[in-house]
């Protein structure tokens, strides 16, 4: 077996697969440390001894280890100020968190008192001095390090990142400095930040804004962001926050008009008042805007997220993703031109784990961002509690240790101290393209919400705050003793913003939005279904059949290169053997034969999940891996047009599903899927199902085309591993807002797949994947189910059973019990039963599904049979619906009646045995009390 052409990883996306023994570790970076050299005696004394020696004197020997003992002291105190330097640095603006110089930052715990302080040692280079005396070195170091600004990052292993930050902040000479201009911008882009809120306070008194009223610096960081971001080749930021500060980064960040905000306040929405949905509350909604800054525009966008604070990480990282791939920007060197800037809040960002969860994206293939900027606002307080009930670290940042990100702390009292922040934050991440966290220590001027009394639970911290002058009034009373402005300036800016704000609150009661913005872009030609039932009729999804046998050999030649593992070979074989007799396609095939189709016809293919490469049922095997030195080959990368990926995912759900969320709202021409290793683990997840799958095009018109594959069955595998919780998908359903599919016909699944993409819109799917049907005889599909006029049954009638004329009963059911059903049926050699499967349970198909009972005239029974316990799975669902689609076709039944397992707390059983008795009890209530009788009878026999 080989092939002319083939395509070994890696591929241009990121680095590509692993090339190479599993075992191997990646691109761990150096752990070498710059300051080695330095503290080698041998080195440091041959330095000294040069530097020292005068021509044609003898050398002290005493004197020559006495100096050099003092540089390695003096390089032991650098390296200590490195360290530990922001231990002592000035971050609290409401000095509340008293912190004294700790002992190891003192030169006389490295042996400098007296008059040792004054005398003179070689540095080499440090700092950019050659010699000084310890005193004008500690001086240097504390303004580089004990300042409004301390900085954590000696953790960090690469020599080159750590000396980067060292060259923009280390030396005599290193200081903030902005230009007379650059200071007013950033006084004015505080006083907006701060008057934006007064005026909210006095026009809607009383309403949650959750205000950003003492963290204002940020205003002016966050437009530097986008200024020094677009010089170094930032073309879209894609922000994500939650509440705090929100609505004042839309405004004065975003550029969200003022009067659609005041609109929005006034009761109003930003959306058309015939687009519907239940909207959400303004401090959730998000926006998208361009701005220009020296010629360069920056195209931003603040998703929408819910009071699950930090669950909009992952959104904000897949959308970046998708967009990093429309330019071409995926791959070593790249990730510049799509930044992610994440705002977080301090108790947030070290309670919530889903923050862990985005910081494992970093550097991992299909999920590598190129590093996203975090911005801590630390308003040293999360909502009543304290951080030392909050977390037991110094910081809310140092979990961002563990990838190793440097962490920059800073006063949030020194506006011009958090630009230089952010613009460093920046600097570094287009340079390295890693993740950088800026935590702004700061204060919460009122409580947790605007009509919250803080004082019932921090009375000292709120009377030190109410006493607290405002940022502005600080930095102008700065740049007024500089010369910068005059005493009046503040002032007068303040009282011309004022205005403007007047002007705007006036238009805002005119104001009426023309157009939602839900299909633009990427979106365009997209849109919203007209009607549920009718723009889901028979959408063509057959394949040609030259392209069906052009896939087929796709899927089945191997590389004469390639030594793959002898199971494979056999599946493989398999396969091939599909393709030549035009039957038996299982699950694996039919999946495989959607994607290359649809890749064939420029759409791309994403799937990621815990073992999405092999399968976690070794059914996929859509990477083959070579036996001898595990190079990875991919057939499904060899189709034209379109790109196909499949990652295994970190163990995460939570953070991956959101990820895809975000990766598929931004991109509707990719079909993008998730797959949980087993369907209940999409219960880690259940925040993103609830928030964004099942709501988001009702509360913010987003709609997305993601699809869930979660492989559900009752095998007696115990309750972790057989339900998917169907049922609470179920629960979910509503203004067909999602598709909820339970398939058993590997066709069927290949049109639903090939269908998610074909119609004009989208909606998300959720599919009920099988286990034990991978592999059933009866679960197989024949070629001609894929060629031509096919396409998706949203009801399918088993192959064999009674006539139409002659069926009393009717078994209607979902998934694998179908064929559960049919064997027993058969071996009880039932004649007027048929079994009549719903392939999708969400848009329930009422109408097809009362055209098929209405051509049974003698229908006497109804049956609705499924594997769960009564409480779980479709029942509680589909009971009503039946009743309606049996009424419309004048059925003689009314009701359908239940056979399945009982209610139950657990959703399956882990003994094999009890499941085995349940599993035979429901089949027999289903098709009759006295089969299981029959089938003995006829076993004796």
């Amino acid at each position: 077996m080989g092939s002319e052409s083939h395509d070994f990883l890696p591929e241009s996306l990121d680095s590509g697969l692993q090339l190479g023994p599993s075992w191997a570790c990646g691109d761990w970076r150096s752990m070498s440390d710059d300051l080695t050299a330095a503290l080698d005696p041998t080195q440091m004394t041959a330095a000294v001894k040069a530097a020292a020696a005068k021509p044609g004197a003898p050398v002290d020997g005493k004197a020559i280890e006495e100096a050099a003992a003092d540089s390695i002291r003096a390089m032991m105190l650098v390296r200590t100020y490195r360290v530990r330097g922001h231990l002592g640095a000035d971050l609290d603006p409401l000095g509340l968190s008293h912190q004294n110089l700790p002992a190891d930052l003192d030169p006389a715990y490295h042996g400098f008192t007296g008059a040792a302080l004054d005398r003179k040692v070689y540095l080499g280079g440090t700092l950019g001095l050659e010699w000084s005396t310890v005193r004008e070195l500690v001086d240097v170091l504390k303004r580089n390090y004990c300042g409004k600004l301390g900085y954590e990052y000696m953790h960090i292993a690469d020599v080159d990142e750590r000396r980067f930050i060292q060259d923009r902040i280390e030396g005599g000479d290193k200081s903030i400095d902005f230009t007379p201009e650059g200071k007013k911008a950033i006084l004015q882009a505080v006083i907006r930040g701060e008057q934006y809120e007064k005026f909210l306070g006095r026009k809607y008194v009383g309403t949650k804004r959750f205000g950003l009223d003492g963290g204002e610096a940020m205003i002016p960081a966050l437009e530097a962001v986008i200024k020094y971001g677009g010089s170094r080749g930032v073309r879209e930021i894609v922000y994500g926050m939650a509440h705090r500060g929100r609505l004042n980064v839309l405004a004065n960040v975003m550029a969200k008009p003022y009067r659609v905000i005041f609109h929005e306040f006034s009761g109003g929405t930003a959306n058309p008042e015939d687009v519907g949905g239940s909207g959400d509350v303004k401090y959730h909604l998000g926006s998208s805007t361009d701005r220009e800054f020296d010629g360069t525009k920056v195209h931003m966008s603040l998703t929408p997220n819910p009071s699950h604070l930090e669950t909009v990480d992952p959104i904000v990282l897949g959308k970046v993703r998708a967009q990093q791939m429309f330019r071409d920007d995926i791959g070593p060197g790249k990730h510049k031109t799509v930044l992610p800037v994440l705002i977080h809040g301090d108790a947030a960002f070290a309670g919530q784990g889903i923050v862990w969860e985005c910081f494992g994206f970093s550097g991992v293939k299909g999920y590598n961002t190129g590093g996203c900027i975090h911005f801590i606002i630390n308003n040293q307080i999360g909502f009543t509690t304290s951080p030392q009930f909050s977390r037991g670290s110094p910081y809310p940042s140092d979990v961002a240790k563990g990838i190793q990100a440097p962490i920059i702390h800073v006063n949030g009292d020194d506006p011009e101290a958090v630009t230089f922040a952010c613009k460093l934050a920046t600097d570094y991440r287009q340079t390295f393209g890693r993740d950088v966290v800026v935590d702004m220590w700061c204060y919460r001027r009122f409580g947790h919400n605007e009509g919250d009394e803080p004082s019932f639970t921090q009375p000292l911290m709120y009377q030190v705050i109410r006493a607290h002058p405002a940022v502005s009034k600080i930095y102008a009373d700065r740049l007024t003793s500089q010369g910068v402005i005059d005493k009046d300036w503040a002032a007068e800016a303040e009282m011309r913003f004022v205005q403007a704000l007047e002007q705007e609150f006036e238009a805002s009661k005119g104001y009426k939005a023309n157009q939602a913005d839900w299909f633009g872009g990427r979106w365009q030609g997209l849109h919203a279904p007209a009607d549920p039932e009718s723009a889901r009729r028979n959408v063509p999804t057959g394949i040609e059949a030259k392209l069906f046998d052009s896939l087929g050999r796709t899927l089945t030649t191997v590389p004469a290169d390639l030594t793959i593992h002898k199971t494979l070979a056999r599946v493989i074989d398999a396969k091939r053997e599909m393709f030549t007799s035009g039957a038996g396609f299982d699950w694996a095939t039919a999946e495989a034969l959607a994607f290359g189709s649809l890749a064939s016809e420029g759409f791309n293919v994403r799937l990621s999940g815990q073992d999405s490469g092999r399968g976690t049922f070794s059914q996929r095997h859509a990477v083959w891996v070579d036996q001898t030195d595990e190079r990875k080959y991919i057939p499904l990368t060899t189709v034209p047009h379109g790109k196909f990926e499949v990652h295994d995912s970190p163990l995460s759900e939570y953070g991956v599903l959101g990820f895809e969320w975000g990766y598929a709202s931004a991109d509707p021409k990719s079909l993008v899927l998730w797959e949980a290793q087993f369907g209940d683990f999409a219960n880690g997840a259940q925040i993103i199902t609830d928030q964004y799958i099942a709501s988001s095009e009702s509360k913010w018109l987003r709609a997305n085309g993601l699809v869930l594959l979660l492989p559900h069955g009752y095998e007696g595998q115990g309750p972790e591993h057989s339900s998917a919780r169907l049922e609470r998908f179920l629960q979910l359903c509503a203004q067909d807002n999602i598709q909820v599919c339970n398939i058993t016909s590997p066709a069927n699944y290949f049109h639903v797949l090939r269908r998610q993409m074909h119609r004009p819109f989208r909606k998300p799917l959720i599919i009920m994947t099988p286990k034990s049907l991978l592999r059933h005889p009866m679960a197989k599909s024949e070629a001609s189910e894929f060629i031509g006029a096919a396409h998706f049954k949203r009801i399918l009638s088993d192959r064999s059973g009674a006539d139409d004329k002659t069926t009393k009963r009717v078994i209607l059911c979902s998934g694998k019990v179908a064929y559960d059903l049919m064997e027993a049926r058969d071996a009880a050699e039932i004649t007027d039963t048929q079994i009549v499967r719903l392939e999708q349970l969400y848009p329930f198909p009422g109408e097809p599904l009362a055209l098929r009972l209405s051509r049974m005239p003698n229908l006497e029974d109804v049956v609705w049979c499924q594997e769960e316990p009564r409480n779980n799975g479709s029942w509680f669902f589909v009971e009503s619906l039946i009743e309606e689609a049996l009424i419309a076709a004048k059925c003689k039944v009314t009701r359908p009646r239940y056979a399945g397992r009982v209610a139950s707390a657990s959703p399956a059983t882990g003994l094999a045995s009890r499941h085995a008795s349940e599993q035979g009890a429901l089949i027999s209530h289903a098709l009759g009390t006295s089969v299981r009788n029959e089938i003995r009878r006829r076993k004796k026999a």
